[in-house]
Order: structure tokens, then sequence, then C-alpha cells
């Protein structure tokens, strides 16, 4: 598979990350977002989040695609299981973040993930192998995601949350 194209999506997601901090004023910041419990401070610090969790998710989908496919698919039953706990720590972790993290330090960690992703992502060798996934979690996630549709999960998140921005 040529990953061209998910290189293309990670830089211009970082890019659109720059901009946007680099562009919201202090009052904007505070604002409520669009359809989200968040102020747009915080709404921003979750779209980064989608990054930050990619290596636990490559991680496990690595793991899990070694194993009998049935394992994943339990795992992913008894995630979906605790949706509403994760969404309680989904929540608070992207408000404390969103309200304590500077934004220089979201910017930097923004760069250092996504360098870490297109350095992982020229390292994978088998984008197809993937696992089952809580498909309660979030909106992007399917039954089944091949590590290709893993690192395209972080960029159509950030593109969905980006219009609920109200900056």
């Amino acid at each position: 598979m040529d990953t061209t194209s998910l290189h293309d999506e990670l830089e211009r997601a970082r890019a659109t990350f720059h901009e946007l901090l680099a562009h919201a004023t202090a009052a904007e910041l505070r604002r409520r977002s669009n359809g989200t419990k968040w102020n747009n401070r915080q709404l921003l610090f979750h779209m980064l989040l989608g990054f930050l969790i990619m290596r636990a998710l490559t991680a496990m989908a690595c793991g899990f695609s070694r194993m009998p496919p049935g394992v994943s698919r339990v795992f992913a039953r008894v995630l979906n299981a605790a949706t509403r706990p994760f969404d309680v720590a989904n929540f608070l972790g992207s408000w404390l973040g969103g309200t304590f993290l500077s934004l220089h330090l979201m910017n930097v960690l923004c760069d250092r993930t996504i360098a870490a992703l297109h350095r992982r992502l020229d390292r994978e060798p088998d984008l197809a192998r993937g696992m089952h996934y809580p498909t309660r979690w979030d909106p992007f996630f399917q039954d089944f995601m091949t590590l290709a549709d893993l690192y395209r999960f972080p960029v159509r998140h950030f593109d969905f949350h980006r219009r609920q921005l109200s900056c």
C-alpha cells in the first residue's frame, strides 16, 4: 500500500492544528464549542488526543492481529460494555488537558506525536492487519479496523471536531 496519502493527511492536520492555535484569540478559545460540553480550547485538546492515543491503538492492533480474530472481538465487546466510564474519562481528560496545557505545549505535543506517527507508518510491514474495535466509543471506530484504517482515524476525528469549533 502507498502510504503517501496517509502521510499527507497527517501533515495537513498538523498544519491546520497550528493554524487554529495561532489565529484563535483568548476569548475565542474560552467560547463554548458547537455541540459539545467543552470550550474551543478543550475541544482542540480533544482533537489532539485523537493523535495521542494512536500509539496505544496501533500497538493493540499489532498484538491482537497475531491472535485468532475472536480474541479481539471479545475484547471489543468488553470495551463496548465499558462505554460509560470511557466517556467520563474522555470528557475529563479533554477538559483537563484543554484547561491546563499551554498552547505552546499543545503545539509541541502535536508536532512530536505526528512526527512519531510518520516514523511508525514508514516502518509498518503490513497495513492490512488489524483487530476489532469498540464501535460505541467513537463514531469513526469500525467493527474491524486495519492499521491503514487506524492511521486515518485521528484525521477523520480531527476533521469532524474541527466543524464544531466556534472560533
